[in-house]
C-alpha cells in the first residue's frame, strides 16, 4: 500500500471528515465508563427519526447543554434546565427527546451498576459479526429486541430495539466493522 492509499472503511463512514473521523476513532471501541455509556445512549436516542451526521454535527453541542453529560447535574434538571435545552439550538429541540434525557439519568442513578447491566447483554464482552457481504449489517436483532423490552421495562425512553442496535454498535458491544474495514481488527483486539 503506498503512502497515500486510503484504508479499507465502512461504506457508511463516506468521505466527509466528521463522519470518517467518528468512523476510524469512536465507533466500535469498547465502552466501560459511566459517563461516555450514557452520552451515547443520549446522542442514539436524540438520532430517532433523524440521519447520524445530524446529531454528530451536534455533539459538541450536546456536551455543553447537557454539562458535560455529568449523569447526577442532568438528574437534578428542573423545568427550567428543560427550557434552557430547548431554546439552544446546538441540540436537537425536541421535548420529548430533552426530557428522556433528564428521565434516563435518573434511571440510569437508581441502577447497581450501569456498565454492567448494559455490558451483560453480550456476556460481559464484544461479539464479532464478521461482517461481509453475505452477512449484512441488520437495523436489530434479537440481542437488541431484549435489550430494548428490559430497559424501557426499567424506565428509559428512546430505546427502541433499532436505538439500542445502534448504542451496542457505536459502543463497542458489538463489532459491525467490515471484515474488510481497517477498523475491525483494531476494535476486536480493544475488546
Amino acid at each position: 500500500m503506498t503512502a497515500s492509499a486510503e484504508p479499507s472503511r465502512c461504506g457508511w463512514a463516506g468521505s466527509e471528515a466528521e463522519m470518517r473521523d467518528y468512523h476510524d476513532t469512536v465507533w466500535g471501541v469498547p465502552q466501560r465508563d459511566d459517563r461516555t455509556l450514557f452520552e451515547f445512549l443520549t446522542l442514539e436516542g436524540a438520532q430517532a427519526g433523524l440521519s447520524w451526521r445530524t446529531i454528530l454535527l451536534r455533539k459538541d453541542g450536546y456536551r455543553d447543554v447537557f454539562d458535560g453529560f455529568d449523569i447526577e447535574t442532568i438528574a437534578g434538571y428542573t423545568d427550567a434546565d428543560v427550557a434552557r435545552c430547548l431554546g439552544d439550538a446546538r441540540i436537537i429541540r425536541n421535548r420529548a427527546k430533552v426530557e428522556s434525557t433528564i428521565g434516563n439519568a435518573r434511571v440510569w442513578l437508581e441502577m447497581d451498576d450501569p456498565v454492567e447491566y448494559l455490558w451483560s447483554f453480550v456476556d460481559g464482552a464484544p461479539i464479532d459479526y464478521r461482517r461481509d457481504a453475505s452477512n449484512p449489517v441488520p437495523a436489530s436483532n434479537e440481542i437488541s429486541d431484549r435489550m430494548s423490552k428490559q430497559m424501557k421495562k426499567l424506565g428509559f425512553r428512546f430505546v427502541g430495539t433499532t436505538i439500542c442496535y445502534a448504542y451496542m454498535q457505536a459502543c463497542g458491544l458489538i463489532n459491525d466493522h467490515g471484515l474488510d474495514c481497517f477498523r475491525h481488527d483494531e476494535c476486536l483486539r480493544l475488546g
